[in-house]
């Protein structure tokens, strides 16, 4: 008899095992699919190929969450209900024989947040299992990026930015990774969560990639969002209050010094004119307020589009609004702005109404970068790495324990004896 049920626990440890790598697995193919590509590959694969991976990617993730979740079991939850209520919005306003695009991109993001509520069951785990899938990903992709770069680096510098090229990804979304990757190892090492030297074998990589895209929005966001989970855990963190007083000491010594490289850096050989209008962003942002449309698409918008200005009377139709917040306005109207805030707000009051600790500093950064990189990238209203990066976040303050010794984190993704909880 003990034989017996010694080979059932250990059977029954397998399954479990396999089902936590597929909850991994069905997590990178979900960002995968955020990533559809919009410009060539050094490797000889052919444009529509790469667009029909991508894209197929969401399809193996339903099946697969499917597989693991089986009753359907999913656990309420505001976020994710503001937006589904998002999504239905869409796709109602897409289904007006506006153009096939439109309604698949609305079917697309409903798809996509169905995959992400079969995948809370999850939540709150001790061993920081969503946080950990998110984490390996981004890896990865910031691996592919520094990989492109010693293979093309013509390629993957053009006009001094970097962008990836194995995988196109354009230097804004890179920085967007790279300043995500940095940031949130570091408030895991402030919460004793890795050791020194991971935490310096990602973060240091993380901040030269991040300073090789001159992207001055995410480098902006990472700092914001490093402070705010900072104070957070100022007063329950001795190494955090070294740290901020090794920091400003810093920052007073060599602030005057590099004041020339830095002011070089952040103007990207802009003239004074293209800083002011935010490198033509403005433009597009006026052209978008400017349209003239019926008061119905005023108040829940046109449907889904490719984020791009869409007004066939304007010169500047097509061009990238680079906006969450307009983009939400033209494609979902302002019930779409409102809801999208109000998704925000339940964030931020529900991180800031748990305990100091790792958890809600982890969130706090977050809902932070995502909430400042929004106003200058697109991405906040449909399927994309920051739907990802915010369902972590609600994932996170999902946890009742906030200090920090109940919980476990590696990289890359393994399981071993603490890590292991009973599922709920």
């Amino acid at each position: 008899m003990e034989a017996t049920a010694a080979v059932t626990g250990r059977r029954r440890g397998r399954n479990y095992d396999a089902r936590l790598r597929r909850v991994s697995i069905i997590w990178g193919l979900l960002l995968f699919n955020a990533l559809t590509p919009e410009q060539s590959s050094i490797l000889p694969i052919p444009h529509r190929v790469a667009q029909l991976m991508s894209q197929g990617a969401l399809f193996v993730a339903l099946v697969l969450a499917l597989s693991i979740n089986t009753r359907m079991r999913m656990r309420a939850n505001w976020f994710l209900g503001l937006y589904t209520v998002l999504a239905i919005i869409s796709l109602m306003m897409s289904v007006r024989l506006v153009g096939l695009g439109t309604e698949y991109r609305s079917f697309r993001l409903i798809v996509f947040l169905f995959v992400l509520w079969l995948l809370t069951p999850w939540w709150g785990r001790r061993d920081l299992l969503i946080l950990r899938s998110q984490m390996n990903v981004i890896l990865l992709i910031l691996g592919s990026v520094v990989l492109g770069l010693f293979i093309s680096p013509g390629k993957a510098l053009p006009a001094g930015r970097l962008n990836g090229t194995i995988w196109p990804i354009w230097s804004t979304g890179v920085a967007h990774f790279a300043g995500e990757a940095a940031g949130l190892i570091t408030v895991l090492w402030l919460c004793r969560l890795v050791s020194h030297r991971r935490a310096l074998a990602v973060a240091v990589p993380a901040v030269i990639v991040l300073l090789l895209t001159h992207t001055r929005t995410a480098l902006l966001a990472m700092i914001v969002a490093l402070l705010v989970a900072g104070f957070s855990l100022l007063l329950a963190r001795r190494r955090v209050r070294r740290l901020f007083a090794t920091a400003l000491i810093v920052v007073a010594v060599i602030a005057a010094p590099a004041a020339p490289f830095l002011t070089h850096w952040l103007a990207r050989g802009e003239n004074t004119q293209q800083l002011q209008d935010l490198t033509g962003r403005t433009k597009a942002w006026s052209a978008v307020l400017a349209t003239r449309r019926p008061a119905t698409e005023v108040i829940f918008g046109s449907g889904l589009s490719n984020d791009g200005v869409n007004d066939p009377t304007s010169p500047l139709e097509g061009q990238a609004i680079d906006s969450s917040w307009l983009s939400i306005y033209q494609d979902q109207g302002v019930v779409g702005d409102a809801l999208v805030g109000a998704m925000f707000l339940i964030l931020l009051v529900t991180a800031l109404s748990r305990a100091r600790g790792p958890t809600r500093a982890l969130a706090l950064f977050l809902i932070v970068y995502c909430l400042i990189a929004g106003v200058t990238e697109s991405g906040l209203g449909g399927a994309s790495p920051y739907l990802l990066d915010l369902t972590v976040a609600a994932s996170l303050v999902t946890l009742p324990s906030a200090k920090g010794t109940d919980l476990t984190f590696g990289l890359p993704l393994a399981m071993h004896p603490r890590s292991v909880q009973i599922e709920r």
